[in-house]
């Protein structure tokens, strides 16, 4: 298996307080670790108009199933917190990081 950082872009088309951005930092924290801490990447970068980018690491086979993972990391975590789809879309994701065979 191989660690990518995998970059999600998206933008929220509703309101986000500092609340929502730290509760959304906590249920990613644990998919931005050493790989990500090492690179000095941030976990969630949220600009003043609404345009976001999260930056997960995720263990897979391969580019395409990395990148899958994350989308579908963020877009749980901000489900979870009350933001569908039509409330924060995500962008095309990219592989910002890769850590070799672990």
């Amino acid at each position: 298996m191989t660690t990518y950082v995998i970059t999600v872009p998206g933008t929220f088309l509703k309101d986000v307080d500092d609340a929502a951005r730290s509760a959304l930092a906590r249920r990613l924290a644990s998919h931005h670790t050493d790989l990500s801490e090492a690179e000095d990447v941030e976990l969630l970068t949220v600009h003043e108009d609404g345009t976001f980018s999260v930056r997960l690491e995720v263990e897979a086979s391969n580019r395409a199933t990395a990148e899958a993972d994350a989308v579908r990391l963020a877009a749980d975590a901000l489900e979870e917190l009350g933001f569908s789809e039509k409330d924060a879309p995500l962008g095309p994701p990219a592989v910002t990081g890769v850590d070799g065979e672990s």
